[in-house]
């Protein structure tokens, strides 16, 4: 049986929300803006300090002396093949974001790049692609990398429950099962609602841009809604078959259906330009990389960092419960080199791979075919994807191939919310209830629609920003309990 206090505590306090955005969605803007103000200026160093210290530490513990320790028994082998594994994390991890931003991101860096830059300019070019790869790189494959070994770790070789609360019994010991363990399983699932629903509303917005630009249908929040109904019932049909059928299944089919869609842009668009761009930008980003994870404009009060990079670690911070249960869900069996080293580098390769080939061939069209893409973009950002596929042959073949990868990817996203959530609420079940699922699938899109009415993009990024700043906290402290439970089987060992 469910923690009843968890989940109706956490199951309450999302309602509230939905109500207000229903009964009030003026007061609920205003009040998330003044938040955001909030968190941003009080908090953004944090941000800054916590993603690359979690980069930092998945890096140390991949080539230390727990690098060996695997995920389970030390006869247990990994369940899921190593293509299957990529594909599932990877559709859970990124999906919609990286769909959505491709082309816009490079785009509105080129136009605005930050640290007072002049835009439009070769250089305005060159560093909005390597912020695109440091958005999109090893930093948020980082931040879920320590939640998903942490509960990885616990769980399988462990034997505690999946929760977010298991992974802190090396400092709270019994406490874990009390009331302050529920706090911790509460904040998360509320960090993952309102990130989960952040990425709902993005995929929603977008499949309105592309149907808007394919077949002409209006861009409104009327739209938005009957889009968002839709595609909640296809993920809920999806979440009720289970992790084996559903999800799996569609995470073949994303990778698949987005690997076409790469090479047919790159083959097609301007190849030579788009492998020259992976290479430079590539070269810059390892090179910076250090001065752009710290990064912040105290003297000179330019708001561009908050509006990207904190916004970033904060959404991936937001589904890091999500996505760091559900990779650890797949992942039982590797060693913590193993799993550090493949959630880092591979999905992080292919984000670099997707922002040049994607970024790259918008920013051709910008600088050297005469359309003007960007003014375009930023007028309706949903769009960008479709006017950038729009100047290439079979455009309307193309683009509708995208909207089903949309479709595709945001019912994977949702459907594996619902499976954690579920699990959450669950105390750490590997297989939740189909009633628990409906309940958060219900909830998960609610929320979207809410977000969507009360701000659109910038209502989703404030959500995220917010909800995400108390688990952050929680994961640095996560961190510390998992280094001392691995020095603790370590002198076990020797």
């Amino acid at each position: 049986m469910f923690s009843i206090f968890v989940f109706y505590l956490a199951v309450g306090l999302i309602l509230v929300f939905v109500l207000w955005g229903i009964i009030s969605p003026e007061h609920l803007a205003a009040s998330a803006d003044q938040a955001f103000a909030f968190t941003i200026n009080g908090f953004g160093w944090f941000y800054l300090l916590a993603a690359f210290g979690f980069l930092i530490f998945s890096l140390y513990l991949a080539f230390s002396k727990y690098g060996n320790i695997r995920l389970g028994k030390d006869d247990e082998r990994p369940e899921y093949s190593n293509l299957t594994w990529f594909a599932m994390l990877f559709s859970a991890g990124m999906g919609i974001g990286l769909i959505f931003w491709g082309v816009a991101e490079p785009l509105f860096h080129y136009m605005e790049p930050p640290m007072g830059l002049k835009g439009e300019t070769v250089k305005s070019a060159q560093m909005a692609m390597r912020y695109a790869f440091f958005h999109w790189g090893l930093h948020p494959w980082a931040i879920y990398s320590v939640i998903a070994l942490s509960l990885a770790y616990f769980q399988f070789r462990k034997g505690f429950p999946g929760l977010i609360s298991s992974t802190f019994y090396p400092l709270l010991g019994e406490r874990v099962n009390g009331l302050t363990g529920k706090m911790i399983d509460i904040l998360a699932i509320i960090a993952t609602v309102f990130g989960v629903a952040t990425s709902l509303g993005l995929g929603t917005l977008q499949i309105n841009g592309g149907i808007n630009e394919v077949f002409g249908i209006p861009v409104e929040i009327r739209t938005q809604l009957l889009i968002i109904v839709i595609v909640t019932l296809l993920y809920m049909t999806s979440a009720l078959t289970g992790i084996n059928r559903g999800i799996k299944t569609l995470s073949n089919i994303n990778i698949t259906i987005a690997v076409f869609l790469l090479v047919f842009v790159l083959l097609l668009g301007p190849t030579v330009f788009i492998l020259d761009t992976f290479t430079l930008t590539l070269g810059g980003y390892l090179q910076y990389i250090i001065e752009m994870s710290l990064s912040l404009t105290p003297f000179s009060r330019r708001t561009w960092i908050g509006n990207w990079t904190l916004f970033y670690w904060a959404w991936w911070i937001a589904w890091a419960p999500f996505v760091g249960t559900f990779i650890a869900r797949i992942s039982k069996g590797r060693t913590i080199k193993e799993f550090v080293l493949g959630v880092l580098l591979v999905p992080s390769l292919f984000s670099c791979i997707w922002f040049s080939v994607f970024g790259g061939m918008a920013l051709h069209v910008e600088m050297f075919q005469g359309v003007d893409l960007a003014a375009a973009v930023q007028t309706d950002v949903t769009s960008a994807l479709f006017l950038a596929l729009n100047q290439l042959p079979l455009s309307m073949f193309v683009s509708i191939i995208a909207i089903i990868l949309i479709i595709t990817f945001f019912i994977t996203s949702a459907d594996s919310a619902t499976f954690v959530l579920g699990m959450f609420s669950l105390k750490g079940t590997l297989n939740p209830s189909n009633r628990i699922k409906l309940v958060w699938g219900v909830l998960q899109s609610s929320i979207a629609a809410v977000l969507l009415l009360s701000g659109g993009l910038d209502g989703l990024k404030t959500a995220s920003i917010v909800a995400a700043l108390p688990f952050a906290f929680i994961m640095v402290l996560m961190c510390v309990s998992l280094r001392k439970a691995l020095e603790a089987e370590s002198k076990l060992l020797h």
